[in-house]
């Protein structure tokens, strides 16, 4: 999914079955390699069946010589939006932003406000993680009602030979499908992700619900 310059990045997924990913690793030049570029989101039933996951991981691409000093940029906020009656409309927002080693979280509550523009969802109240450290034990936050929260570096669990498909893409070069197995061009590397797992009670009842992520920088 693409980014603009204004609402710097989104990404968009329906969840029917409660498994679902999107990916977007590279972008157009105004916003890859940025701390609020989105790489994946991903949403799939936990290993509780009443609950489910939902992911956004940014900065793909991150050597793993340079993961210990990556972190999550205080001036992006990023948002999970869940429609769960079909109308392509957010009825609910989780918003993730750092602070000061923390990620903090609010929601889900109905949006403020749509578009470009967000305010921080605070009336409610916020729950909140430590960041976790490269390769030390990931800290995970549970709350008094049900969320599971993380935030910190993981290695990128997605799988792309992307030469291969660039080498499909290309004309008349006789090359027209995957080597099984391919070469996961994005091995090696980590992504700084935020994850939140929650009730489906919290989502709504419907069959499926429709999630997209933002990314938004502080003007």
């Amino acid at each position: 999914m693409k980014k603009s310059k204004i609402l710097i990045g989104a990404a968009v997924l329906t969840i029917a079955g409660f498994f679902a990913i999107a990916a977007d690793h590279i972008d157009a030049p105004a916003v890859a390699g940025g701390t609020s570029d989105i790489t994946d989101i991903y949403g799939f039933q936990a290993q509780d069946n009443d609950n489910i996951v939902f992911v956004a991981n940014v900065q793909g691409l991150i050597s793993p010589a340079n993961t210990a000093s990556a972190s999550f940029d205080e001036n992006v906020l990023v948002e999970f939006n869940i429609d769960n009656d079909g109308d392509a409309v957010a009825d609910l927002v989780i918003q993730a932003i750092p602070r000061d080693g923390k990620m903090y979280f609010f929601g889900p509550t109905t949006p403020t406000q749509s578009g470009l523009n967000s305010t921080i969802s605070a009336t409610d109240g916020f729950d909140s993680v430590d960041i976790s450290e490269y390769g030390q034990p990931a800290n995970i936050e549970t709350t008094t009602d049900g969320m599971k929260l993380f935030a910190g570096p993981r290695d990128d669990p997605f799988f792309m030979d992307f030469f291969r498909y660039g080498d499909i893409l290309t004309p008349d070069n006789g090359i027209n499908s995957f080597n099984n197995p391919g070469t996961d061009s994005f091995a090696g590397t980590n992504v700084m992700s935020i994850v939140v797992e929650l009730p489906k009670t919290m989502v709504g009842s419907g069959e499926s619900v429709n999630i997209w992520v933002e990314s938004k920088r502080k003007q």
